[in-house]
Order: structure tokens, then C-alpha cells, then sequence
């Protein structure tokens, strides 16, 4: 399985947790479908809820800053220096949410949004480096930004993280670019023109995939836990993929890579 214990490329997504009204309730659906196991911060940690995956950290619960947020998998992306990184961020646009602050001794970290409105986050590490487990069953594997305006999405991620793209699709039915960090050898993520999906495109958000060997049975037990099924388990080259809705209201991808179909556009 892949693991790490080192800090993470700079741009690259090292880590990812939700927000949600009862962490401790999500903490059992997420148990309940990806097998995590769950433990607290204490109460330094503000009821924060890690989750392992055989003793190695997959992923974050948290509660949510302001009642009344909706409830959504934060993508969070490994950087040297938070206090640099908000400042790229203005300079290409974008707005800083909440300043660089210290989060214990795990890390450093600041919230921001692009110029397109997707939310993330920046992870300067410290003691907490990030996701120990990925591309595994039950760990997440891929995140990629959907977007009402791509171009302008990829100029900003290019000029605060160095990205450069590949584009794929045909530019009618798919637009999608799959970012590489500076010196990366393998795409890192991804980003999706909504304007060319099927109904009104949504806000721009960034979206959590999570590996699981069979997406079917995947989608079927988490219909069981109380999630809602956005859409239905399909085949692409990238995988047999669904998305779902969590009992709390947060989405995220479930997706089987080992179970490809066709070629990329």
C-alpha cells in the first residue's frame, strides 16, 4: 500500500477532512463504509477527529467554524510557508479566508479561495504532515476543482503553485486539465468545466475521490449509512465511479481505478 511520512511536494494535495455538525456521527458513517478507525485531538483539538487506515492517517473530521455552513470535503494543499503562500494569493486574485494561524504543533495553516470561489486550504507541516495512506481502498486517491470558469482557474493555480496542465477532452462535451506540480512526474489532481455537465454548474468546490474496490457495493453501503446517491456508479478510463452525499450533506467520490473503460478524449 502507499504510504508516507515526509512532508509533501509543494501544490500537492497532502491532506483532506470534512466539516460537518456532529463529527462524531460522521466519524461512524466514515467508519461504517471505509473501515477508518477514529480517535480525538483532545481538548486542545476542538473536537477534531482523525481517521486511520491500519494505523496510518487517511483523513480529518472536524466541526464547523460557523453554524450554518454547509457541510464539505476540504481539499488541503502542502506548502514551505503559509505566510508566503497568502500572500500569492492575493497577488494572483484570490481572497484569504482566515490569515495563516498555527494549529497546535501539527502545522500551519490558511484558508483561502480562489478566483473562481473554490475553497481550500494551505498545510505548512510540522508534527502532522499529511495523509500517511492514499491511493488505497478507503483512502482518498484524487481531488480535482469543478469550476464555472476553467481558464481562469488554471491561471491562478499556475501562478500561486507552479502548476502546468494536460488537457484532455474534446473542448465540446469535456473540458478537464490534469495539474503536475514543478518538478512532479505524475499529474497531482485535477480540474472540470462544469459549463459542459448536464444542469446548472454548481459553485465552484473541489472534490475528494476516495479509492474503493468496488463501487457498486461501495455505493450500496453507503445508501445503507443514510448517504444519498448524486450520481450513480459509471464507467470512465479514470474508473468505475460514483458520487454520493453524505448523511450530514457532504459530498464526495467514490472511485475504483483499478476498473477502467475506454480512452481519454
Amino acid at each position: 500500500m502507499p504510504v508516507r511520512d515526509t512532508t509533501w511536494p509543494e501544490g500537492t494535495p497532502c491532506w483532506v477532512d470534512c466539516q460537518v455538525d456532529d463529527p462524531a456521527k460522521a466519524g461512524e458513517f466514515y467508519t461504517g463504509l471505509f473501515g477508518w478507525e477514529i480517535s480525538g485531538t483532545g481538548e486542545e483539538g476542538g473536537g477534531y477527529l482523525m481517521a486511520d487506515r491500519n494505523g496510518r492517517s487517511a483523513a480529518g473530521i472536524g466541526p464547523k467554524q460557523q453554524p450554518g455552513m454547509p457541510s464539505v470535503w476540504t481539499t488541503h494543499f502542502a506548502t514551505a510557508d503559509a505566510d508566503a503562500l497568502a500572500g500569492k494569493i492575493t497577488a494572483a486574485g484570490g481572497q484569504v479566508l482566515a490569515p495563516p494561524f498555527d494549529v497546535l504543533g501539527a502545522g500551519r495553516m490558511v484558508v483561502a479561495a480562489d478566483t473562481t470561489g473554490g475553497v481550500f486550504s494551505g498545510w505548512q507541516a510540522r508534527d502532522h504532515h499529511g495523509a500517511e495512506v492514499f491511493n488505497e481502498h478507503g483512502a482518498y486517491t484524487w481531488n480535482e476543482l469543478h469550476t464555472r470558469d476553467l481558464d481562469a482557474a488554471k491561471t491562478f493555480y499556475a501562478d500561486v503553485f507552479g502548476y502546468t496542465y494536460a488537457d484532455i477532452g474534446d473542448g465540446q462535451s469535456m473540458r478537464y486539465a490534469m495539474f503536475t506540480v514543478p518538478g512532479g512526474k505524475d499529474a497531482a489532481g485535477g480540474m472540470n468545466d462544469d459549463t459542459l455537465m448536464p444542469g446548472d454548474p454548481m459553485p465552484s468546490y473541489w472534490l475528494t475521490w476516495f479509492q474503493f474496490d468496488d463501487v457498486d457495493a461501495g455505493v450500496a453501503r453507503a445508501t445503507e449509512l443514510g448517504a444519498g446517491v448524486l450520481m450513480p456508479a459509471a464507467d470512465s478510463p479514470a474508473g468505475r465511479m460514483a458520487i454520493v452525499s453524505a448523511p450530514q450533506g457532504e459530498v464526495f467520490g467514490l472511485i475504483d481505478t483499478n476498473v477502467r473503460v475506454g480512452e481519454f478524449g
